[in-house]
């Protein structure tokens, strides 16, 4: 097999952009229209196993989905683990990952420690700029998919809580129990029951959040599998984006009668 490329990728993976090979971590902002920005943010984390980024279907898209809706939304482009610049070696790497993800903890096989460490520095990059955005730097939240998910579960509950989201949204990522820390962030979950990469091991995240008594909204779809980005066309996975604003109007992030909606 030939070994790990330094240079960053673009292409296409699994029908949609993606990036891989990152060493380089960025954090893209996609601002709300003029006079509509409600002030709150959302730090949005692609998946991708930590071998690529879904950066469309899993990262633009989604950004600007929440800026028309008033969200300041930021794109985190972080670090992944290498990969072989030969395409065939890359996806092989892919199904070998999701082998070894089936024998074990998906916190475990798709631990990736400088995803984590880029996730807490954009938190605090924006707390500490949010002045400049028009942010209230106590309205600072994540959501991730599939590994971004992973990633903003484990920022969430990091001891360092400087760098906890004040909210953390978990899409098609693992329901597999977490330590939930008794002041962890009020935290959202969407997944579809037929998720063939995550489903199948219970919902211990479920039990760990309702344990520490803290804020849990849940939705589990009848079918939709995973990767379903805004939604799977035939399944009702397409209304988790409405529900998370939902969600976020009820729990006072964002106001509860948006303008121009």
């Amino acid at each position: 097999m030939a070994g790990p490329s330094s240079s960053e990728i673009a292409e296409t993976v699994f029908d949609s952009p993606g990036v891989r090979n990152v060493s380089d971590p960025t954090l893209t902002p996609v601002l709300p229209a003029p006079g509509r920005a409600t002030g709150a943010a959302v730090i949005v984390l692609p998946g991708g196993g930590y071998r690529y980024l879904a950066i469309d279907t899993e990262g633009l898209r989604v950004a600007h989905y929440l800026a028309d809706h008033g969200v300041t939304a930021f794109v985190l482009k972080y670090r992944l683990k290498p990969t072989p610049a030969d395409r065939v070696a890359f996806m092989g790497q892919i199904m070998a990952d999701l082998h070894a993800a089936s024998r074990e903890s998906a916190y475990m096989a798709y631990s990736d420690p400088e995803a984590v460490s880029d996730g807490q520095a954009a938190i605090r990059s924006i707390r500490a700029h949010a002045r400049e955005w028009g942010l209230d730097p106590h309205r600072v939240g994540m959501l991730g998919f599939s590994a971004g998910a992973i990633t903003a579960l484990k920022v969430a509950t990091a001891a360092n809580t400087d760098a906890r989201p004040d909210f953390v949204a978990s899409i098609y990522g693992p329901l597999e129990a977490i330590p939930a820390p008794t002041d962890a962030p009020p935290l959202f979950i969407a997944s579809a029951m037929d998720d063939a990469t995550f489903g199948g091991r219970g919902y211990g995240l479920l039990d760990a959040w309702r344990g520490a008594k803290r804020p849990l909204e849940v939705h589990l779809y009848e079918r939709g599998g995973h990767g379903f980005g805004l939604g799977r066309p035939g399944s009702t996975t397409a209304d988790w984006p409405a529900q998370f604003l939902s969600w976020l109007r009820m729990s006072r992030v964002i106001p509860a009668e948006p303008a121009h909606e």
